[in-house]
C-alpha cells in the first residue's frame, strides 16, 4: 500500500514525539519516584524526631514519666499512623499501644501494607520498629520504639498526591501527542507540498514540458535547492531541446543548399538549357567539396568525441608550431591587410601535434574570417606557474552578441543566421577544437563584446601523462 509524503511525514512525526514524550515520561517517573521516595522517609523521620522531642521535652520538664501525658502522646501518634511504645531505663514498659488499642494498631499496619502494596507491588515491605533513646542531664532514662510499617511509610495522603501527580504526567503526555499531532500535520503540509510541486514538475519535464518552473519557495534549505536544481534541469533541457531543433534544420540547411544547386545545374545541362562548360562543371564540382567536406568535418567529430580517441603525443614546441601555422596563414592575412602579431618565447608541451594545430588553424581561420580589412589579430602563448600553457588569438573584429556566446562551441551552430558564403564554414570548427582541448584536459573560454572583437584562451597542462 502507497501513503502519501503528508501521511509519512505526519506519522514519523508523531511517532518521533510519542517515543521522545515516552523516554521522558520514563526518566521523569524514574526521578520523580526516587525523590518522592527520599521525601517519604526523610517525612517519617521527621515525624518520630518530633513525637522523641515531645517525649523528652515533657520528662526535662518533670524529671519523671507522667503516664497520662505520655498515653496522650501515644495516641495522637496512633490516630496519625505511628505506633509507639515507651519504656524507662529497666525495660519496664510506660505506654504501649498495642496494649492501649490492639485491633487499631493491627488495623493500621493492615492499612499502612495495603498503601505500600498498591503503590510498590514488587517490594516485599514488614512492620519495622525503629528505637529512639530518651535523655535527662546526659543519661539515658527510656527509650521510644516507634513502629510503621516499611520500607515506605504511605499514608492516604501520600498516595493520593503520587497517583494525583501521575495522572498529571498521563494527561500531560496526551495532550502534548495530541499537539504534536496537529503541528505535525502542519509541518509536514508545509514540507510536502514543496516537494510534491517537484515531483509534479519532474513529471513534466519527463513528458517533454520543459516550460514547467517552480515557483514555490520553502524555509528548508534542501528542499529549496532541489527546487532550484529541477528549475535549472528544466531551463538546460529546454535549451537542448532548442539547440536539438536547430541542428536539424542547420544539417538539413547546410546539406539541401548544395544538393538543390547541383541539382539545378545538372537538370539545366541534362536537358541543354545550359552547355556544358568546365565552368559550370568547376562550380558542381566545388558544390560536390563543400558537402565531402562538412561530412569529413562530421566524420572527424565522431572520431573526436569517442571514448576511444587516441591521441599521439609527443614532446613539442608549442610556439615553434603555432609559428609555422602562422607561416601558412600569412599570404590570406595580408590579402586581407589583417596585421596578424606572434607574441611569445620557446614553450615546450606534451601533447598530439597534429590535433593541437587542427585547434590553432580552426582559431586563426575563424578570427581571419570575422575580422574586417586593416583589422588586427594578435596570438600570444605563454604559461603560467602552475605548468599550464595559454594560448590566446585575439581579433577587433565583429565580435558576437551575449546571446550567441554560451553556445558557440555547439555543433552547427553559427551566430551568422544568413549563413551566407562570406563567411562559410560548416559551423563544427569550434566544437572540434573544444573536443581537442578538452582530450588533452585542457579548457577553451572565450571573451567577446559586440563590434569589438573576441578572445579565444586556450589552456593546456604542460605536460600531462
Amino acid at each position: 500500500m502507497n501513503y502519501s509524503l503528508k501521511a509519512k511525514l505526519s506519522f514519523s512525526y508523531l511517532l518521533v514525539v510519542i517515543l521522545s514524550m515516552l523516554f521522558l515520561s520514563i526518566i521523569t517517573n524514574i526521578f520523580l519516584e526516587k525523590h518522592f521516595q527520599k521525601y517519604v522517609k526523610q517525612n517519617q523521620e521527621q515525624k518520630n524526631r518530633e513525637i522523641v522531642n515531645v517525649i523528652n521535652q515533657h520528662y526535662r520538664d518533670n524529671g519523671q514519666w507522667n503516664i497520662d501525658v505520655m498515653e496522650t502522646i501515644g495516641v495522637s501518634a496512633l490516630e496519625n499512623g505511628l505506633i509507639i511504645k515507651i519504656k524507662d531505663v529497666s525495660g519496664k514498659i510506660i505506654w504501649d499501644a498495642t496494649a492501649h488499642n490492639n485491633g487499631m494498631c493491627q488495623r493500621i499496619i493492615e492499612h499502612m501494607a495495603q498503601n505500600s502494596g498498591r503503590r510498590y507491588p514488587y517490594i516485599k515491605g514488614d512492620y519495622t520498629k525503629i528505637p529512639y533513646l530518651v535523655k535527662y542531664q546526659e543519661r539515658v532514662v527510656g527509650e521510644v520504639q516507634i513502629g510503621s510499617y516499611g520500607p515506605f511509610y504511605l499514608n492516604d495522603n501520600d498516595l493520593a498526591f503520587i497517583n494525583t501527580l501521575n495522572k498529571l504526567l498521563i494527561g500531560v503526555g496526551f495532550l502534548a501527542a495530541v499537539f504534536a499531532l496537529v503541528i505535525g500535520g502542519i509541518m509536514a503540509k508545509r514540507l510536502s507540498a514543496p516537494i510534491s510541486r517537484v515531483g509534479g514538475a519532474a513529471q513534466m519535464i519527463a513528458k517533454g514540458y520543459f516550460a514547467e518552473r517552480i515557483t514555490e519557495k520553502s524555509n528548508t534549505k534542501e528542499i529549496n535547492q532541489l527546487i532550484i536544481t529541477i528549475n535549472e534541469l528544466a531551463q538546460t533541457l529546454a535549451k537542448q531541446e532548442e539547440l536539438r531543433k536547430r541542428l536539424t534544420a542547420d544539417v538539413a540547411h547546410e546539406l539541401r543548399t548544395p544538393a538543390a544547386t547541383l541539382q539545378s545545374h545538372l537538370e539545366a545541362m541534362i536537358d541543354g538549357i545550359w552547355e556544358a562548360t568546365p565552368q559550370r562543371l568547376q562550380s558542381c564540382h566545388e558544390e560536390i567539396i563543400r558537402i565531402n567536406k562538412m561530412i569529413g568535418d562530421l566524420k572527424k567529430l565522431a572520431q573526436y568525441e569517442r571514448d576511444s580517441l587516441v591521441l599521439n603525443k609527443e614532446e613539442f614546441d608549442f610556439f615553434e608550431l603555432i609559428k609555422r601555422i602562422i607561416n601558412n596563414f600569412e599570404r590570406e592575412f595580408l590579402n586581407k591587410k589583417i596585421s596578424l602579431e606572434l607574441i611569445g618565447q620557446e614553450e615546450m608541451i606534451y601533447g598530439d601535434k597534429d590535433k593541437l594545430s587542427q585547434v590553432i588553424i580552426n582559431l586563426l581561420s575563424n578570427a581571419l574570417k570575422y575580422t574586417s580589412s586593416a583589422g588586427k589579430v594578435e596570438v600570444s602563448i605563454s604559461s603560467s606557474q602552475d605548468k599550464t600553457l595559454q594560448i590566446a588569438i585575439k581579433d577587433n573584429g565583429q565580435g558576437i552578441s551575449p546571446e550567441d556566446l554560451p553556445y558557440i562551441f555547439e555543433r552547427f551552430y553559427r551566430a551568422d543566421k544568413s549563413r551566407n558564403r562570406a563567411t562559410g564554414g560548416s559551423g563544427i570548427g569550434l566544437t572540434i577544437v573544444k573536443t581537442i582541448v578538452e582530450a588533452h584536459q585542457g579548457r577553451i573560454e572565450v571573451q567577446s563584446d559586440l563590434q569589438e572583437g573576441s578572445c579565444f584562451i586556450v589552456s593546456l597542462p604542460k605536460q600531462n601523462y
